[in-house]
């Protein structure tokens, strides 16, 4: 379980953006003999091999091959992408001396944990080169470069009591002492180690360079950026590596902001490969398959219990949490429940459920939408976790582990 983790947290600190976390994936399969598939070519796929493909390098597909006639596929979906805050396309801005660059909030984040951490920037380019051929570069700064920082309490007496946060104007990085040379384009090409050529676009992201680890007086807890979601990604990549019964993996991008791209579960991805493997039989494999959709749940807050059904709140290390919601924003039912916990109580590990205060909205994963588009049987399930959506977030070391064990069995039930 040690191993599992530390290995956990080396995937997430080398996983910025959906980009890192994609290509970190496919070494992975690669080194497990995963063989790689483009959708612009014709496939020949071969019985007992396993492959993959991505799209646009943030979303991937792996699986064995081929489905079986009787249970069709274990299907295992997450996402790459987490909330943070993007660089918008025109970023820089001089205020008081000092570069600034402008960002947009990408997906439901957490800004007041963003103030005062020292943030680097990560994503892709895409330039052409000095000959005019179009080029495209992933790029990791990995060193400290900016920083949001407070305003002083002696500025703004009320900060401890009545403050609010102006996404525009209070959530802008600082870079440094503004120089009349210095140009956005020419500093970004320089950090990607582009000697000549010329900025045409980027998705570059800010991200807090404080790296994952254990905390707990027993080392019973992690703490990372990103453990929403690729906490789900990494469990599900090392339950397909092992598993012994015919699976697919989806880690899908976008899912922070609707899924509605050619990318996210919305779109056409997951379907158009479905389809491209079991051909004919389509319709007969996704009736016998099951999709277990992996989304970190919100664990009990010990400081905020009122926030929580008190029958329905998860601990940190106590287990998996089924999510349940009779509006299917969750797309849990009594059959799939069934099977998940037929199966965790065969390995002897617990598990939970989760089902948000009545009172309350309800947050939704990519299983329903997934559900929709495939006809195929679902259960939610995730890794119960404090801090969801800060730029810090906390989960039991027990928990991963033991979702990546019943995920590597549930196919048998």
């Amino acid at each position: 379980m040690q191993t599992f983790n530390e290995k956990l947290l080396h995937f997430i600190n080398e996983s910025p953006t959906p980009f890192h976390a994609v290509s970190a994936m496919v070494k992975v399969l690669e080194s497990h003999g995963f063989v790689p598939l483009e959708e612009k070519t014709r496939w020949q796929l071969e019985e007992g091999k396993r492959y993959y493909v991505t799209r646009n390098d943030s979303s991937l597909i792996a699986f064995t091959y081929p489905p079986s006639i009787e249970k069709g596929y274990t299907l295992i979906g997450a996402h790459t992408d987490s909330p943070l805050l993007r660089l918008k396309p025109n970023p820089l801005t001089v205020s008081a001396g000092m570069i600034r660059f402008g960002v947009e909030v990408y997906g439901g984040v957490l800004l007041n944990p963003w103030f005062d951490r020292e943030l680097s920037v990560a994503g892709r380019i895409v330039y052409e080169d000095h000959e005019g051929v179009l080029g495209v570069k992933v790029i990791d700064l990995k060193r400290p470069i900016a920083i949001i920082p407070s305003l002083a309490i002696h500025l703004d007496r009320e900060a401890n009591s009545n403050h609010s946060i102006n996404a525009q104007t209070d959530i802008v990085p600082i870079m440094g002492e503004f120089s009349e040379n210095f140009t956005f384009e020419s500093w970004i090409m320089k950090e990607a180690g582009i000697v000549e050529g010329k900025l045409l676009a980027h998705e570059l992201s800010f991200y807090d360079t404080q790296k994952g680890g254990f905390l707990g007086i027993n080392n019973e807890l992690i703490a990372s950026a990103r453990l929403d979601n690729l906490l789900s990604c990494y469990v599900a990549l090392e339950a397909l590596c092992h598993s012994t019964t015919p699976m697919m993996m989806v880690c899908l991008d976008h899912e922070e902001v609707g899924s509605d791209s050619h990318v996210g579960a919305g779109g056409n991805f997951v379907e158009t490969i479905l389809r491209r493997i079991t051909g004919e039989n389509f319709p007969h494999v996704m009736s016998q398959s099951l999709m277990v959709s992996c989304d970190n749940a919100h664990a009990l807050h010990p400081n905020f219990t009122a926030k929580h059904d008190a029958q329905h709140a998860p601990l940190l290390n106590g287990g998996v949490a089924i999510k349940i919601n009779a509006n299917q924003r969750y797309a849990t039912n009594a059959l799939t429940m069934g099977k998940f916990i037929q199966c965790a109580n065969a390995l002897n590990l617990p598990t939970q459920t989760f089902v948000t205060r009545t009172d309350m909205g309800c947050g939704s994963t990519i299983g329903p939408i997934m559900a929709t588009r495939l006809g195929m049987e679902t259960i939610d399930v995730g890794v119960p976790t404090l801090g969801m959506h800060s730029i810090r977030e906390v989960a039991g070391v027990r928990d991963a582990y033991g979702l990546s064990q019943i995920l590597a069995r549930v196919g048998e039930f």
